[in-house]
């Protein structure tokens, strides 16, 4: 089986800031390839361009944990043990079977068996969440303070899971319970003064990752970013960048980061 590509990149910096971004990548090893529809090998459902938007992250001294292999592959924002996040609503799942847009993912009977899910759990979701809770737990221990940022980005429309078009920025912190509620006000006054819409612990509350690492009773403290792929690139296939929307939108991505970082260094 093709295993060849590591399952993330990893950039380790010199401040309390952890990065994550597990849902930009693409690849896909050969043997998935071969049982996925075309539709399903566009990828549609990939947090475009991230690495390309927040290129602003080693100059702020971040951590920077990357994925490689697509979340068709394994959804490294689900609980390995697949429970639904969001209880009564629809979701996809920890190997997703369909795509945001209902498309089927494999053809015939390709979808992944509970065998197969262990293999990629073992191969590609352990490896990442190995590395992010070290990672944390180093800048807890030179620092006094981990801060986690989860950065995402999803198509604008989707029915499937919410109605109209989704807000610029949806910020997640757990309903509160993943970080500092200081924190999170002086995070989201910078989103309500950005000029783009807002909306806080709403659709997007934060995924497994926000939910099971931000302990603020421990100093750790983890924030989701959804991001409205409105705000930087083409929705539509090839799902092309766009500098100049890319532009408008990055000084407040920076603002976010470098607030969460002068509020770490008033906690020490």
């Amino acid at each position: 089986m093709s295993n060849t590509v590591p399952a993330f990149k990893f950039h380790q910096g010199t401040t309390p800031l952890l990065v994550s971004m597990p849902h930009v990548g693409v690849h896909i090893p050969d043997d998935i390839k071969a049982g996925m529809t075309p539709e399903a090998l566009r990828l549609p459902d990939t947090d475009w361009h991230l690495e390309q938007l927040y290129d602003f992250l080693v100059s702020l001294g971040a951590s920077v944990l990357v994925a490689t292999h697509s979340r068709y592959v394994v959804d490294l924002n689900r609980p390995k043990d697949n429970e639904n996040l969001y209880p009564g609503q629809d979701t996809t799942g920890l190997c997703p079977v369909d795509t945001f847009h209902r498309d089927p993912i494999y053809m015939n009977n390709a979808v992944p068996d509970a065998a197969e899910i262990q293999r990629r759990v073992a191969a590609y979701w352990t490896p990442y969440h190995t590395q992010l809770a070290q990672t944390l737990d180093q800048l807890k221990a030179t620092h006094g303070v981990a801060l986690l940022w989860d950065a995402h980005s999803i198509c604008s429309v989707v029915p499937r899971f919410f109605e109209g078009k989704l807000p610029d920025l949806n910020i997640g912190t757990a309903n509160g319970a993943s970080c500092d509620p200081g924190l999170l006000a002086q995070v989201k006054a910078i989103a309500d003064n950005s000029g783009y819409t807002v909306a806080v612990n709403g659709r997007f509350k934060g995924g497994h990752i926000t939910r099971n690492y931000g302990r603020p009773q421990e100093n750790i403290h983890a924030i989701q970013l959804e991001l409205s792929e409105a705000t930087y690139m083409q929705e539509t296939y090839p799902y092309a960048f766009d500098e100049p929307l890319a532009n408008q939108v990055r000084p407040t991505l920076n603002a976010f980061l470098a607030q969460m970082l002068a509020w770490a260094k008033q906690q020490a």
